[in-house]
């Protein structure tokens, strides 16, 4: 099991959570609470972020690395299937942005995608996210997009299998057409799928893409198989 983030996810969060120096209101929420600062942190030292407060980038991040080890440590703990370093990004940006759940709360922990993928369907995760695209029962632009992000981010790491395996002759094809490539292909569609039941041309046009991305790997293997 992989305990590592990837060096180039502290970047990837950073585009998606944006860094404000001045605390500002969720603008999904209808009260507006809870209030956020620097790149996404709505708690500090335990003390929740509340109008008024101030922060520079450097405190930022280090808070954002903080929340990233966290969640990282906690989503191993009930993952148990193994994952690659940016299969493990994707779920800590996940949780990140929809919370851990419990209490009665609805988020990662308890989640659709985690009883997915626990029972082996890697392939499912893209789909799942494709869901999470409501704040306060409004559809997003911002949701949308950043579920697709991270559904690029499931599929771009290798899949890690913890069961020894014996080298051995076989077909080409079967050889190129590995977990990582089926989950790849496989949740590019099912994300399409997902993604396009929404309504609007953003939508689309992701969908499109991400069939497209799909059909490509598609092809490269049957191109690689057949030389």
């Amino acid at each position: 099991m992989v305990t590592q983030l990837p060096a180039d996810f502290l970047a990837f969060s950073k585009q998606w959570e944006g860094f404000r120096a001045d605390a500002y209101p969720d603008p999904g929420s209808r009260d507006g609470t809870p209030w956020t600062i620097g790149y996404g942190q709505t708690v500090i030292d335990g003390v929740p972020v509340k109008k008024g407060d101030t922060i520079t980038e450097a405190r930022a991040t280090q808070l954002l690395q903080q929340r990233h080890n966290t969640l990282a440590a906690r989503a191993l703990s009930v993952v148990r299937m193994p994952l690659s370093p940016y299969q493990l990004a994707t779920l800590v940006s996940f949780a990140d942005n929809v919370g851990w759940g419990g209490g009665g709360k609805i988020g990662f922990s308890n989640s659709t995608l985690l009883k997915k993928l626990n029972s082996g369907d890697y392939s499912a995760v893209p789909g799942e996210l494709a869901k999470w695209k409501y704040n306060d029962g409004k559809v997003m632009e911002g949701l949308i997009n950043r579920r697709a992000a991270e559904a690029g981010l499931w599929v771009k790491g290798s899949f890690v299998s913890s069961a020894p395996v014996d080298a051995k002759p076989g077909n080409p094809l079967t050889e190129l057409m590995t977990p990582e490539r089926m989950a790849a292909g496989g949740g590019l569609l099912g994300g399409a799928a997902a993604i396009a039941s929404g309504n609007g041309p953003v939508q689309y046009a992701m969908a499109a893409l991400m069939v497209i991305a799909a059909i490509t790997i598609a092809i490269v293997v049957i191109r690689k198989a057949t030389r």
